[in-house]
């Protein structure tokens, strides 16, 4: 036996268990928005994804953890949260109804955009409410203006960012430019624009649905005792403000049901009924 060899071989088993440190990525090279008050110029680009429609509709769950969640049913799955809020609705308690209200899932859309003064940074994705949506929609569909993603005829947008008092982030206004202007004067620049995007579904973490169920549990019963529940649910997110947040006190329990623990009544909620639809 050479016990140098093994020596060895047992440093580098031992090395590679050790954690490594996740290599940090710069998602300002993914998504965009606005850092501070101001005005911005961007361009709506086709999207690599469908080049019929630049939108993509994305449903988030915000305030269940540390950061917003992707519901699962963006992928076609069943989504615990969105199974939970059914079952609130069910309970036919006015709480339960009001934190439905809170945990479901709230529709952010994306976009492929260039941003002026910094096209060095390629192609990104912009977050933003179902309000600017309507407007987008609203000035895709006026014949006066036209395709505004066209690479040759389409034009740019000045989106407006205000701070808003208490809030977290900025209110978003958008007004078209008067002026048809191309993508962009290189045309493989402009190529290279429409090949390479990044995908949102992929860039985002998924949950498995027992992982997300978790985050559920945690939120709920966070600080609480056996028979109430207190909940920080999100304002919906109808603006573009980031989501704050507020508490209140919520129970599971419908009149006229027998007290159990909260553990076992929230797993049993989750108990299948058969009913394999989602809600949207």
């Amino acid at each position: 036996m050479d016990l140098n060899k093994i020596k060895n071989r047992l440093e580098s088993l031992n090395q590679d268990n050790k954690p490594k440190s996740r290599e940090k990525k710069d998602y300002t090279l993914t998504y965009w928005k606005p850092k501070q008050e101001g005005k911005y110029q961007i361009r709506f680009v086709p999207s690599k994804i469908n080049k019929e429609n630049p939108f993509q509709e994305i449903f988030m769950h915000y305030g269940v953890g540390k950061y917003p969640i992707v519901a699962l049913t963006n992928w076609g799955e069943k989504d615990p949260i969105v199974d939970f809020t059914k079952k609130l609705r069910e309970s036919g308690d006015s709480e339960n109804w009001k934190l439905s209200k809170k945990l479901d899932p709230k529709m952010r859309i994306f976009s492929p955009v260039v941003v002026r003064g910094e096209e060095d940074k390629g192609v990104r994705l912009f977050e933003f409410s179902k309000t600017i949506y309507l407007e987008l929609l609203s000035i895709a569909d006026d014949e006066d203006y036209g395709d505004f993603t066209d690479v040759v005829q389409g034009f740019d947008f000045v989106i407006t960012a205000n701070k808003v008092q208490d809030r977290l982030g900025f209110n978003l206004s958008l007004r078209p430019k008067p002026k048809q202007t191309p993508l962009s004067e290189d045309a493989s620049q402009v190529e290279s624009w429409l090949v390479n995007q990044p995908l949102l579904l992929e860039e985002r973490f998924k949950y498995t649905y027992d992982k997300l169920k978790e985050e559920l549990q945690s939120f709920l019963s966070d600080g609480n005792d056996e028979d109430d529940i207190v909940s920080e649910a999100p304002v919906a997110a109808d603006d573009d403000s980031t989501v704050v947040k507020e508490e209140k006190k919520f129970s599971l329990s419908t009149q006229g049901a027998p007290k159990e623990s909260k553990s076992k009544e929230f797993d049993d909620m989750f108990e299948d009924d058969g009913d394999d639809d989602l809600p949207f």
